[in-house]
This record gives C-alpha cells, sequence and structure tokens, in this order.
C-alpha cells in the first residue's frame, strides 16, 4: 500500500500528467491508452506485411532445397526419406521441417502422398498457388527413374521460379501499404476515441 502511494505521488508530480481539481490524472492516462491503441495497430500491420517478405524467402528456400535434392537423387542414388531427411538438417526454417515431416510420413504413406500431406500444413506462409506448384513434385516422387524424378524436379523448380517472381511484386506492393495503414488505423482510432 505505501508503494502504491509511493507511485500515485511520482506520478502527480510529473508533469507529463495533468491533474484536475479533484486530483485525477486522466491525461496522462489517455496519453498511454491512445499510446498503446497506436502502438498496438502498427505492431499488427507490420506482422502482416511480414508475411509477404516470409513468403519470399520460404519460396527461395524450397528452391534451394529441390536443388539439393536435385543433386543428391542424381549423384547419391539414396533413398528420397534419407535425402528428405539430410535436407531437413541443412535447412532449418520452415521448408526444413517440411522435408521432415515428408521423410517422417514416408514411412507409412509414398513418396508422392507423404510430400502432399507435408505440404498441406498450416505453418508456412505460402499461399495455395503456391502449395499447388510445390506438390507437383508428388506427381513423380519415388514413380519413376532418376532422370524423370530430376525432369520433374526441374519444372517443379522453374513454376517456383514464377512463383518466386510474383511474390516478390506482391511484397513490393503490399508490404509498405499495411505498414502504413496498421498506423494510420491506429491513428484514425485514437483521433474518434478524442
Amino acid at each position: 500500500m505505501v508503494k502504491l502511494r509511493k507511485f500515485i505521488h511520482l506520478i502527480k508530480k510529473n508533469t507529463f500528467c495533468k491533474i484536475n481539481k479533484e486530483g485525477d490524472f486522466t491525461l496522462g492516462l489517455k496519453i498511454i491508452i491512445y499510446s498503446f491503441i497506436f502502438l498496438s495497430s502498427s505492431a499488427i500491420g507490420m506482422l502482416i506485411s511480414k508475411k509477404y517478405e516470409e513468403r519470399v524467402n520460404e519460396l527461395k528456400e524450397f528452391k534451394n532445397a529441390l536443388n539439393m535434392f536435385k543433386a543428391k537423387i542424381k549423384f547419391t542414388y539414396e533413398p528420397i526419406p534419407e535425402i528428405f531427411e539430410q535436407i531437413s538438417e541443412q535447412i532449418t526454417s520452415k521448408p526444413g521441417k517440411i522435408f521432415k515431416l515428408a521423410s517422417n510420413n514416408m514411412k507409412l504413406l509414398t513418396a508422392g502422398d507423404a510430400w502432399n500431406i507435408a505440404i498441406d500444413t498450416d505453418f508456412l506462409n505460402i499461399n495455395e498457388e503456391d502449395k499447388n506448384v510445390l506438390k507437383n513434385l508428388s506427381k513423380l516422387l519415388g514413380q519413376t527413374d532418376i532422370e524423370g524424378q530430376i525432369n520433374q524436379i526441374e519444372l517443379t523448380s522453374n513454376f517456383l521460379d514464377e512463383q518466386i517472381e510474383k511474390a516478390e511484386k506482391e511484397r513490393l506492393k503490399n508490404e509498405k501499404m499495411y505498414r502504413t495503414l496498421g498506423m494510420i488505423i491506429g491513428l484514425a482510432i485514437v483521433i474518434i476515441l478524442m
């Protein structure tokens, strides 16, 4: 109780808080609340804009992982689950987790089905179109000879290049917009509440 009185006394002494005749310090409290509203909406705008950057990064990491997959399948002749396990150890981000999940799923499912199930997880920032491009890999995964699988990897990789280009354009268009929109909405709420 003594600490609370000291705290209130410090707030009353502070020129930041104007005290009216009743002894309230409502202006300081309002400023704190308005600042919280503005900063919260700005943070939400930044989080939404961050997803566009993360989408581009994840697509680039998938492209890198597919290049690793192509090289390993071409030169090492290791089974697909082992290759996916190795890729997941080298890529520690979300795409690496997809390869790990697919590798684990291959214990019970075919390689194509295991890949599709892994791609359908919700923790990625890629959209449905990106997922469909990545699912193209499953068509011949583990079902054809090495050359057929390499061709399918290259085809998927080419489609990924197009998706990376689209994602980069969307990032440039939307990233700044959502950051600015978050701040403007926060400012509008503060103005309305004043």
